[in-house]
């Protein structure tokens, strides 16, 4: 591949933003095509290993993007004045959220002219891409404090927020009735015209996630020994606080767990955190083994690094592209199975009974989507790095 010369790329960042974002189709593939896929795995209490696993798995995925965007704009800031990196920031934090609400959505439901079971209205959600965006647009402000502060507010974000868990709205709150403030701290619905506005992620806690990666980019401007030894002691200090914290359940996760129904059973129930909004149990059980991965990425077989690197400095037009191809898969399949395709141009959470694969055929579904996705991040990969257009900064 073509070298990206740009100061402010690190090739363990790209190794390991590769691996979460293959690992992040997975969930997205069980989204569409497999058996009950309105249904969130983690909220069964007698949900099978396999299949809870292959959702938590990619609990990584959305910490170690918002965690690692906040991280590359700090290593922006050697190349870029604060005003310039301040300016980035805003529109690019500003064209995320625009391309969530009309692309990605699109994607999402194939309805751009609205969903029936919706009363007509164009559902439009707020997801991860939201969330690294809406901080993006904190950060080009909160840059001008200094990397320091950045990490204090960052961390005091992530440490305190559970401390509104008894006095904010909580659960899964779609109603869109309540006041768009929610959103900030707990799944919520709210209507904007002809819009159904879906907020999946809660920001508050995602400013805090990009808020720390900003501040702590300066332990990947260090040699790389250095580097790796500082991630491994953040890494290990992280899991062991998690491990610690989650047994004594003292703080920092709203949702206990118990000691029962065998070793299976309590591993499943320990390990069930809390991702909407990110409990402090959930970012220290993601980001601590994250931190970890980062400093081995230099030891991964070089076939297997190279090519998810590939992947890794191309996350957005991978992100953008794989909804639409996993949507136009799920037409096909449902085609096979004698299903109207018409039925399936809205959420997943309205496909009809009876639609959907096993487990295994997921895993299929995923490894096809991964590997026709390959060739197109290859070239914009290629593109990004040969040429200087001041819009490949936003691709």
């Amino acid at each position: 591949m073509t070298s990206d010369t740009r100061s402010y790329r690190l090739e363990n960042i790209d190794m390991v933003r590769g691996l979460v974002i293959v690992i992040m189709a997975l969930d997205h593939v069980r989204d569409y095509v497999m058996f009950g896929a309105a249904q969130d795995p983690t909220t069964d209490p007698d949900v099978a290993a396999a299949l809870f696993f292959t959702r938590w798995i990619t609990h990584f995925c959305a910490p170690v993007f918002v965690f690692l965007a906040g991280t590359s704009a700090g290593l922006m800031g050697a190349r870029k004045s604060p005003r310039e990196l301040g300016r980035f920031l805003l529109t690019r934090g500003l064209w995320l959220i625009a391309i969530e609400w009309l692309v990605i959505s699109t994607g999402f439901t194939f309805a751009p002219r609205g969903i029936p079971e919706l009363g007509g209205q164009v559902l439009v959600t707020f997801q991860v891409i939201w969330a690294i965006g809406a901080s993006m647009v904190v950060l080009a402000g909160a840059q001008f404090l200094g990397a320091r502060a950045c990490a204090l507010i960052g961390a005091a974000i992530v440490l305190g927020h559970n401390l509104l868990d008894p006095v904010w709205p909580s659960g899964n709150v779609f109603d869109p009735g309540v006041p768009p403030w929610w959103g900030l701290h707990t799944q919520s619905a709210f209507i904007v015209g002809p819009f159904y506005v879906a907020v999946a992620y809660p920001v508050l806690p995602w400013i805090g996630v990009m808020l720390l990666g900003f501040g702590l980019a300066w332990m990947f401007q260090e040699p790389a020994i250095e580097r790796d030894r500082r991630l491994m002691w953040w890494g290990t200090f992280a899991t062991v606080a998690f491990l610690a914290l989650r047994a004594s359940s003292a703080y920092g996760e709203p949702n206990p767990w118990e000691a029962d129904g065998g070793v299976s059973r309590t591993l499943i129930d320990f390990l069930n955190t809390t991702k909407y909004p990110p409990s402090l149990m959930f970012l220290l059980m993601t980001l601590g083994p994250a931190a970890l991965l980062c400093a081995y990425a230099d030891r991964v077989p070089a076939p297997i690094r190279r090519r998810l690197v590939v992947f890794g400095r191309v996350p957005f037009a991978f992100y953008v592209a794989h909804f639409y191809l996993i949507h136009t898969i799920t037409l096909i399949i449902a085609a096979a199975q004698g299903f109207d395709p018409r039925r399936f141009l809205t959420v997943m959470f309205f496909f009809p009974e009876g639609y959907g694969l096993p487990l295994a055929g997921v895993y299929v579904v995923w490894g096809l989507v991964i590997v026709i996705l390959y060739p197109f991040c290859l070239w914009v990969g290629r593109v990004k790095a040969r040429r200087r257009a001041w819009w490949l900064s936003y691709v």
